[in-house]
C-alpha cells in the first residue's frame, strides 16, 4: 500500500492477436517504454500505470493490483519476471490478478 492507505493497480492487460504489432502502435502513438516483451506478452511502462498486451490463449484479459497480503486470496505462482500472484474473479466474472507486494520490481 502506498502511504494513503490505498492498493496500487500495477498494471492492465488487454488482449492482441500479435504483441509485436501492438507493440510497435503503441510506442510510435504513446510515450511508453518497454519493460518486456516476447511472443505471447509485452508489458509496457506509462507515467503512471503499465500496460500488458497479451495473447488470449496465453493469459486472460485482467486488472492487476498490488496487494501486502496477496497470499491470502489463493496460492501465489511465480512468474518469469519474479513476480508471485493469483487470479482470482470479482463478482461480474473478470480476472483480477493479485500480486505479492514483496516480489514486486523496485520502480525506476
Amino acid at each position: 500500500m502506498n502511504s494513503a492507505g490505498l492498493n496500487s493497480i500495477d498494471h492492465i492487460a488487454v488482449p492482441v492477436t500479435d504483441v509485436a504489432a501492438a507493440v510497435d502502435w503503441y510506442t510510435r502513438t504513446f510515450e511508453c517504454t518497454v519493460e518486456y516483451q516476447d511472443a505471447t506478452w509485452a508489458l509496457l511502462g506509462f507515467a503512471n500505470i503499465r500496460l500488458a498486451l497479451v495473447i488470449p490463449e496465453q493469459h486472460p484479459a485482467h486488472i492487476g493490483f498490488v496487494h501486502p497480503d496477496a497470499g491470502s486470496f489463493g496460492t501465489l505462482k511465480l512468474h518469469r519476471d519474479g513476480t508471485r500472484s493469483c487470479y482470482i474473479a470479482d463478482p461480474a466474472g473478470n480476472s483480477v490478478e493479485v500480486l505479492a507486494s514483496d516480489s514486486m520490481p523496485i520502480p525506476k
